[in-house]
């Protein structure tokens, strides 16, 4: 297939902020042969900036010099904001040069397939050692025919909640449906506690909640064929209509303009009740349980719970964030690039990020599920098997390019964040219709 043109790439990423911002050789052995290329071959893997700081401490303090050890590789870890990866990705590709190995989170390796290596040696030789990957990393790095990524992790999205502030307005569990959490919400902001959603232009917390209220109404953006758009219907407008009045009465408002780390502030600030998010914030208070503490002088750790997004009438669904690394097609290191990947995905060298993510996120295989991790604290419980309920954009069609452009495009959450500063739902419907319809003519 031909190279995607540069005005398309730069649509596809949203790159048009690119002018703004210009474990030991066992563990390769177990999945495939030793590399066999000179001593200081370098690598450059560019990655986001992870939300568990711990992780990003072992990559470096531990994983780089490992690898320099088992493969002779002089390894470069680049940790950026994960926002800005897509438009370096589009840089690189259009320039001929850049990292070697880039993360791609959700379905963006869709968007890439024509400048990326196949990688479905190192992919199916990691999933039969390791039970197998999730459906969800599976979609998004495999584009029918081959592996264009090597599946990553998942990052489990719950509602992380503030047990003792929903017990005080009458909830002594989570709220089962939108309608109760509404009702929760409602009271919670009239005493000062709102609810907190980022429905701003993010890769993280605004999908990952959108896309599957959007499913739990009944809508949806195609059907199952992939080409039939369905998205202005009677069930999308009643999702809309409902979010306008949901919002204004229940959550902060000013998270028309959140990211991903936005929420978490808030939350650790005391200045919402709940949030969907990963654990990090849980994570992060019980790191410093002397500087997070709750109005009674209690760490508030203490007081965290998780839980899944309510059901709707269409019933309960889940998006929970992948992670895949991608193999650049323009890389001069395409070899060692590749032996690194099967490296670090080897269970034993893959352990110790693991186990420093603390269940923030699982991995891409199910194999992850029986780790002992899970037994050591229960409110991480909720994210064991997240991954395995997860639906994924362009749900009911595939996973593929079209919905990956939808997705980097923002159009489910405009049609949302329009409605909620004060578009009618049909309107804010029939425009996010006409943009999907567009992508799939």
């Amino acid at each position: 297939m031909p190279r995607i043109g540069r005005r398309k790439l730069l649509q596809l990423s949203g790159a048009g902020a690119i002018a703004a911002r210009t474990g030991g050789i066992g563990a390769v052995l177990a999945l495939g042969e030793a590399p066999a290329y000179a001593q200081g071959t370098t690598v450059h893997w560019l990655r986001w900036n992870d939300f568990v700081p711990a992780s990003d401490k072992v990559l470096r303090d531990e994983i780089i010099p490992e690898c320099a050890k088992a493969l002779g590789i002089k390894l470069n870890i680049e940790m950026i904001n994960g926002n800005d990866i897509q438009a370096r990705t589009t840089a690189a590709i259009q320039s001929g040069s850049g990292p070697d190995v880039i993360c791609g989170l959700n379905n963006w390796p869709q968007l890439y397939a024509e400048s990326v290596v196949d990688v479905s040696d190192l992919a199916e030789a990691i999933g039969k050692a390791q039970g197998g990957f999730y459906n969800e990393s599976r979609v998004v790095a495999n584009d029918g025919k081959k592996w264009i990524a090597a599946p990553w992790c998942v990052l489990g999205a719950q509602i992380a909640y503030r047990k003792s502030w929903l017990e005080e307005v009458g909830h002594s569990k989570f709220p089962q449906t939108w309608d109760e959490y509404r009702d929760a919400g409602k009271k919670l902001k009239a005493k000062g506690r709102p609810l907190g959603q980022a429905l701003g232009h993010s890769f993280g917390d605004p999908p990952t909640f959108v896309y599957p209220y959007l499913w739990s109404f009944g809508g949806k953006e195609v059907e199952a064929d992939g080409k039939t758009v369905v998205l202005n219907s009677k069930a999308a407008v009643e999702s809309v209509k409902f979010m306008t009045a949901f919002y204004k009465d229940a959550f902060d408002e000013g998270g028309l303009a959140w990211d991903d780390s936005s929420n978490n502030r808030a939350f650790l600030a005391g200045t919402i009740s709940a949030t969907l998010n990963g654990a990090s914030i849980y994570l992060e208070a019980k790191r410093k349980p002397d500087t997070y503490m709750t109005e009674k002088g209690t760490p508030l750790w203490q007081d965290i719970l998780h839980a899944p997004l309510p059901k709707g009438t269409a019933g309960q669904f889940g998006y929970h964030l992948p992670m895949s690394n991608m193999l650049m097609g323009y890389s001069k290191n395409q070899k060692a690039a590749k032996d690194f990947l099967r490296w670090i995905a080897s269970k034993e060298v893959y352990q110790k990020w693991f186990d420093s993510q603390q269940g923030y996120s699982v991995g891409a295989t199910t194999i992850w599920e029986e780790d002992p991790l899970w037994k050591k604290d229960p409110v991480m419980l909720p994210f064991r098997s997240a991954a395995r309920a997860g639906h994924f954009p362009g749900y009911a069609g595939p996973a593929d390019r079209k919905a990956a452009e939808v997705l980097s495009k923002y159009i489910i959450i405009d049609m949302y964040a329009k409605a909620v500063q004060g578009m009618p739902a049909e309107d804010a419907v029939k425009g996010a219709n006409e943009e999907v319809a567009k992508i799939h003519a």
